[in-house]
């Protein structure tokens, strides 16, 4: 049984609901337990009491009381549920491990935790990454279900508190790389919109999306949260399409998805944000450009860089590109050993 936990909330896991949090950290808590530990005020946000429903907030901490690490049942099912086939491709993905990290190179098209129909997912196959712990890896950060990229966990509840706290202070350092239509002027630059939610027209909410606010127009938009995006062009094929990064310095959701088009120029295969079905050529706008480019979202969490959360030691993370945008880099002719780790260093 692990002790009492004081886990801040990062930026990335803020607008979410406490029950869903708390579950996606601990699967095998019941809904009815989680509730009734809210409501014996075992589970504390900043020291008050909170209901199971209540939305959580960048900054905040939580109090999780000592919850036994294993449970037999859903243990069980787990192992019913977890297929031989999706625990061979998920250790696959592993690109870095120690004794308190690993990382995965996540496939796009695979949800991170489940939520709005999601039985599919990679909280749902921690158990095939346990190697030689008796432990799950837990999760310390997200990334959209069609995104891919580097996805950090931590093998131990130090390791896991340690990370949370690194993404919450903005220590850990991360590089998307994104196919955009159109080619944005200036080349580089930052996006400042601010981002509010806008409800989706599903029982659970399915569809809801970003929706960018002017910056001098947050303050009076309710909802409305500040979000800040560095952008710099690698790359162009003409005026058709640009290879960028992307450096989110806060972590809304979709965050770069809605900024790159909220500057008419959004990702290459984004259908929420960019109407995918448009042929786009070179105009901006639409995400769809035709031909042999994939319509998957081209969107890919390239590295990532924070301390060690036991050693201190400085890690930087690489996931190679997946099979829908190396095809497009190499129709482009870009070759990915023409960027540099962290091309917003050459700006400086």
């Amino acid at each position: 049984m692990s002790g009492v936990e004081l886990v801040p909330v990062s930026e990335e896991d803020g607008e979410q609901r406490l029950d869903r949090w708390l579950r996606r950290r601990h699967p095998e808590l019941p809904q009815g337990r989680v509730e009734r530990m809210c409501r014996k005020g075992e589970i504390r946000v900043d020291g008050g009491r909170v209901q199971a429903s209540t939305r959580l907030e960048p900054g905040q901490t939580v109090r999780i009381p000592p919850i036994p690490e294993t449970s037999p049942q859903p243990l069980r099912s787990r192992e019913v549920t977890l297929s031989k086939a999706d625990a061979e491709m998920i250790r696959a993905c592993v690109i870095y491990r120690d004794d308190d990290v690993i990382a995965l190179n996540k496939p796009p098209g695979l949800a991170v935790q489940g939520g709005s129909g999601q039985t599919r997912h990679i909280d749902g196959m921690t158990d095939a990454l346990r190697f030689d712990r008796p432990d799950r890896p837990r999760l310390v950060h997200r990334l959209d279900r069609d995104t891919s990229g580097v996805l950090v966990m931590a093998r131990s509840v130090r390791a896991a508190s340690a990370l949370a706290r690194a993404f919450q202070s903005r220590d850990a350092r991360k590089i998307y790389w994104a196919a955009i239509a159109g080619v944005p002027s200036p080349r580089s630059g930052t996006i400042r919109y601010g981002l509010v939610k806008a409800s989706g027209h599903g029982a659970g909410g399915e569809g809801e999306k970003m929706v960018p606010v002017a910056p001098d127009a947050v303050a009076m938009t309710e909802g409305a949260k500040r979000a800040t995006t560095d952008y710099t062009v690698i790359d162009a094929a003409a005026k058709r399409c640009a290879w960028v990064a992307l450096a989110p310095i806060t972590g809304r959701t979709h965050q770069l998805r809605a900024h790159m088009q909220a500057i008419g120029h959004p990702v290459v295969g984004d259908g929420k944000y960019g109407t995918s079905g448009q042929e786009n050529l070179g105009e901006g706008w639409g995400s769809g450009l035709g031909g042999a480019v994939s319509r998957k979202l081209h969107l890919h969490a390239r590295s990532l860089s924070f301390a060690h959360p036991v050693t201190g030691a400085r890690l930087q993370l690489t996931a190679p590109l997946p099979e829908h945008m190396a095809r497009t880099w190499e129709m482009f002719g870009w070759r990915s050993s023409d960027a540099s780790a962290d091309p917003f260093e050459d700006l400086e």
